[in-house]
């Protein structure tokens, strides 16, 4: 004897879903009751806003950072710009200096040239009105002589013009004269004759002396001390 269920299999089936779906129904309600009560998803949507709201601060403060370091490069730009123009302006203004001091040094000796020329009281004939010497970076001496003749209408001169330099010189007395001798002196009224003469090693000068020669007669001479 054989015992049949009193369902059908269709119906069976249906029951059996029904069931099964009952089930997955009740595990899913209570997966998500678990995640309420455990604060998961709660936790992690306020930790995912609070990131949020960080990032968007960090992208202000870098912007910010951005912001102001482009401001400090085009301020030492500008530095940079003002430096170099002020230090052009500079050089330029020492080169002005240097040549108004230049242009002064020649109006003095220009002044004292001229301021010589004048005529002393009841002098006449050739003479020697300046004598001028300077050692330079002790290697060489420069020198000028200024000569006139304070007769009016006076005739041309021609003569020499001798220097001499006396000093020391390894510790012993020194002299010399001009390279290849005395100079040709040609004036009618007044006459600046100048010249560098290179110093030998080891030597000091002391004095310089200018004679004017015509022939070998001496009609002027001068002696300075240095």
């Amino acid at each position: 004897m054989s015992v049949r269920s009193a369902l059908p299999w269709p119906l069976r089936w249906a029951v059996l879903a029904i069931v099964l779906g009952f089930c997955a129904s009740i595990g899913l309600w209570a997966f998500e009751f678990g995640k309420d009560i455990a604060g998961l998803d709660h936790d992690t949507k306020e930790e995912l806003q609070q990131a949020r709201s960080e990032l968007t601060v960090l992208h202000a403060e870098l912007a910010a950072l951005k912001e102001a370091r482009d401001k400090v490069q085009t301020i030492a730009n500008t530095a940079s710009t003002l430096l170099t123009t002020e230090k052009a302006v500079q050089e330029k203004l020492t080169a002005q200096l240097q040549q108004l001091e230049a242009d002064k040094r020649g109006l003095q000796d220009d002044l004292g040239f001229f301021e010589k020329l004048i005529p002393v009281s009841g002098a006449g004939g050739i003479a020697i009105r300046g004598l001028q010497a300077e050692v330079r970076n002790g290697r060489e001496l420069k020198w000028q002589v200024l000569v006139i003749q304070a007769n009016k209408n006076a005739q041309e001169f021609n003569g020499q013009l001798e220097i001499t330099f006396v000093g020391i010189q390894n510790g012993k007395p020194w002299s010399a004269s001009l390279p290849g001798g005395a100079r040709t002196l040609k004036l009618k009224q007044y006459g600046r004759i100048d010249g560098i003469f290179e110093l030998p090693a080891q030597s000091v000068v002391k004095g310089v002396s200018a004679k004017i020669l015509d022939g070998s007669v001496i009609k002027a001479a001068q002696s300075i001390k240095l």
